[in-house]
């Protein structure tokens, strides 16, 4: 494994791009989930409670087979053939673009029940306040809520983050050569080196996980603060 030390770092660059994709993504439709399932609007609320309850209960490998096998059969558009994008040595392609999706329809859901913990701890009041001063659910939501919200939620959405970053682990069944699928090839490889691999690429997470982590920790303390 040390002759190609490329392919160690171009396979967490991979594990990193899958992490960064699918977390913003996920952040975003959590947050558009929790807003419908504390939204009045009883069908939104319900939908998306379906969803969530749906979704974070089905095995994450499952969604990954939905996406690779079900789905373009049913729909065009979810091959994925037309992402076709090349920055420097990586290539994302319809692999890359399934796995991002799968992860991040399951990884929102736990964003959102994250969220939804955080917005119950929000005094109840302050929402009155702000409908008392006519601002509609959107203003209440986005002014109000939503950012004390999210600094409540800070543990818990960083270790949602956690998993998703050991979670995109699973892309590598399905044709991504990110960190686990290049540790399976290497131990193949190299089957004498098996214990040096595994140590280097379970310190590489070990790594990634500790950067989360204080990033998480820097947050927590500055917004604790604030």
């Amino acid at each position: 494994m040390l002759d190609s030390p490329d392919l160690y770092v171009k396979a967490f660059g991979y594990t990193v791009f899958l992490f960064l994709v699918s977390g913003v993504l996920s952040v975003v439709l959590g947050t558009v989930l929790v807003a419908m399932r504390v939204g009045p609007v009883s069908v939104l609320s319900r939908a998306a409670t379906a969803y969530v309850t749906v979704v974070r209960n089905t095995p994450l490998v499952m969604i990954f087979l939905f996406f690779q096998l079900g789905a373009p059969k049913v729909f065009q558009t979810l091959r994925f053939s037309w992402v076709d994008i090349h920055i420097g040595p990586y290539d994302f392609t319809a692999f890359f673009s399934a796995a991002v999706v799968a992860l991040t329809l399951y990884t929102s859901c736990f964003v959102c029940e994250s969220l939804r913990a955080g917005i119950n701890a929000v005094p109840l009041g302050q929402a009155e306040a702000a409908r008392a001063i006519g601002l509609p659910f959107g203003g209440v939501m986005t002014q109000v809520v939503l950012p004390q919200a999210f600094r409540a939620s800070v543990p818990p959405l960083a270790s949602t983050l956690i998993a998703l970053l050991k979670n995109t682990s699973v892309a590598g069944v399905f044709g991504v050569i990110e960190a686990a699928a290049q540790m399976k090839s290497f131990t193949n490889d190299f089957a004498s080196e098996r214990t040096g691999i595994f140590i280097m690429f379970a310190l590489g997470y070990v790594v990634l996980v500790e950067i989360v982590s204080a990033v998480a920790i820097y947050f927590e303390r500055r917004w604790r603060i604030a």
